[in-house]
């Protein structure tokens, strides 16, 4: 298959706001191109729909039947994103025409990993088919529930879109590995052949940033000037990162609320803030004595690459080289939409979206569902 213009969409769990939208030019296996990538703000009344969603969801936990509110964002969130794609495609000078796929991934409300003797359970809020009758383009949506279903984690799916830019970036030895940090953090690292290996490591963003809402100081840490300013409680951290899924074997993911902000309970504003801080990348330490072969440095995206104490704190706390995406050339705030245009082309081809050694699915699994024409 020749490569196709193909629009990923992602919102993160941590509710920062914005749709994240990316054009790319793939043909799922290799990168031909880098498109237009926008991040959207969503309205303050979707934002406020959406933390209402997350309440519901954690009190409906997988049971009885779905909050009524679920209907709602997703009809909600569904046009937004669908206004900011039609955006997107407008400033590139395309038309919608020339757009062969879009992926949607959705709003991530609530995700349980699987246990022995239990498959796990995920929902992203998303309406593909709707989506796909707004725009007149077909639409890839619903990428974790298949995987799911087969007894795998349903995450992280970003392994096959990491390797696509470290194999662009000649980064094919394994020594340098990919590192996400959103709500959650997750790796990717590949050896350059036919390892490939990928899990959700800890915690990232999300409970520093509940943290410092509940303290009532703003939506973030803000440069983490917070965490800088306090000091970092030692025993604490020692004894958080005895958790026991930091040295459970991979695959392995987590909800954005597996790690609550309560974890520095009792500890100042400042203080606070850097041990949560000190936690994630303790956990990423951790994370390294999982793999194959421990890499010598890290390319990290997602939004923890902007805070300046997580930084910092990655190489003094891991001991490796940690630098920011856009350091080596990628666009560190437009890859996680990247991934899943890059995954709906997949989808499209029918071609493998998730594997044993990435989320635990019992052999390479296609997923996604497509919208009808």
């Amino acid at each position: 298959m020749d490569p196709i213009w193909a629009v990923g969409l992602m919102t993160g769990t941590v509710l920062d706001g914005n749709i994240d939208v990316a054009l790319l030019r793939t043909d799922g296996e290799r990168i031909e191109q880098f498109g237009v990538f926008q991040l959207a703000p969503y309205p303050q009344s979707i934002r406020n729909l959406l933390e209402d969603t997350l309440a519901a969801a954690r009190k409906w936990n997988f049971e009885g039947p779905e909050p009524a509110v679920f209907a709602q964002a997703e009809e909600a969130l569904t046009r937004a994103q669908a206004a900011a794609v039609a955006a997107v495609i407008e400033e590139s000078g395309l038309r919608p025409s020339d757009i062969g796929i879009i992926g949607f991934h959705g709003q991530s409300v609530l995700h349980r990993a699987p246990q022995p003797g239990r498959i796990g359970a995920t929902r992203q809020l998303g309406d593909g088919q709707l989506m796909s009758d707004l725009l007149g383009i077909r639409v890839a949506f619903d990428f974790r529930s298949a995987d799911v279903r087969a007894g795998g984690q349903g995450a992280p799916l970003a392994a096959l879109y990491h390797q696509a830019l470290l194999r662009r970036l000649g980064a094919n030895d394994g020594r340098t590995a990919v590192l996400n940090l959103g709500g959650v953090a997750n790796i990717t690292w590949w050896n350059g052949e036919d390892q490939l290996v990928a899990f959700d490591v800890g915690p990232a963003n999300a409970p520093i940033n509940d943290f410092i809402k509940a303290r009532g100081l703003g939506d973030m840490d803000r440069d983490g000037q917070l965490a800088l300013s306090g000091t970092v409680d030692e025993a604490r951290l020692a004894a958080l990162l005895t958790h026991p899924y930091l040295n459970a074997p991979y695959p392995k993911s987590l909800d954005r609320f597996d790690f609550s902000y309560t974890m520095a309970d009792g500890l100042g504003d400042a203080d606070g803030a850097a041990t949560l801080t000190a936690f994630t990348t303790g956990a990423v330490g951790k994370a390294l004595d999982l793999l194959p072969s421990r890499p010598h440095r890290l390319v990290v995206c997602g939004g923890g690459r902007h805070n300046p104490a997580i930084m910092a704190m990655l190489e003094s706390r891991t001991g490796i080289e940690a630098v920011s995406a856009d350091a080596v050339g990628w666009r560190g705030d437009a890859i996680e939409a990247e991934c899943f245009a890059f995954l709906a082309v997949r989808v499209l081809r029918g071609l493998p979206i998730s594997f044993p050694t990435t989320t635990g699915a019992p052999h390479p699994m296609t997923g996604g569902r497509l919208s009808d024409a």
